[in-house]
């Protein structure tokens, strides 16, 4: 049966996650398994992977092709370089504790590396969280100064300007009044005399 190390698609859309399995390569993707090697969550900086090294190893050593990004896995958390120092040790090259110290070393290595990464990256957020507090306070000042300063302006030039307007408004509107009720107070007093002089 061929057997392949590959990722098993889990998680809702546009958040996957996925379990890195040995499975029947004629299976389904997300189908039947024959083990669980570890899970990989690639949504998090560093990508998040836990797998079970020794059960990578024994499946590669029994004929199982991994898949390219299965095969950067193994390779990411060393299990591809554990199965060669395995083989070294079975061809005599190294004794056991040999290999043991070797793939010790490379660990402590690779952790510092991903520790220095995390270092890094937290420090480029913070760096950036700082910044755009900085940005937000000068922008805040800049309103609050703007929003000061002009309705001061505003408040001491458009009153005196709308409070005439309105008054010659007024006034207009007045005038317009009394002319009318002086027209209606003519055109009366004419009708009047009319009738008297009928009468």
């Amino acid at each position: 049966m061929p057997v392949k190390i590959r990722l098993q698609r889990h998680g809702k859309k546009g958040k996957p996650f996925y379990w890195i399995v040995a499975a029947d390569a004629r299976a389904k993707r997300d189908g039947r398994y024959l083990e669980k090697l570890g899970t990989y969550n690639p949504n998090v900086n560093p990508a998040k992977i836990d797998l079970d090294v020794d059960s990578a190893v024994k499946w590669l050593q029994n004929g199982a092709q991994p898949t390219d990004t299965a095969r950067a896995i193994l390779s990411y958390k060393g299990a591809l370089l554990k199965k060669h120092l395995a083989g070294g040790v079975r061809k005599g090259a190294l004794t056991e504790e040999q290999a043991g110290e070797k793939f010790n070393v490379w660990l402590e290595e690779k952790a510092g590396k991903i520790t220095s990464k995390e270092g890094r990256l937290a420090k480029k957020k913070t760096t950036a969280k700082a910044k755009a507090l900085e940005a937000e306070k000068v922008v805040n000042k800049a309103r609050v100064e703007a929003a000061a300063t002009p309705v001061v302006e505003e408040v001491s030039e458009d009153t005196p300007a709308e409070t005439t307007e309105a008054t010659e408004e007024v006034v207009a509107a007045t005038e317009t009044e009394v002319k009318e009720e002086s027209s209606e107070a003519s055109e009366t007093t004419e009708e009047e005399t009319k009738k008297t002089a009928t009468e």
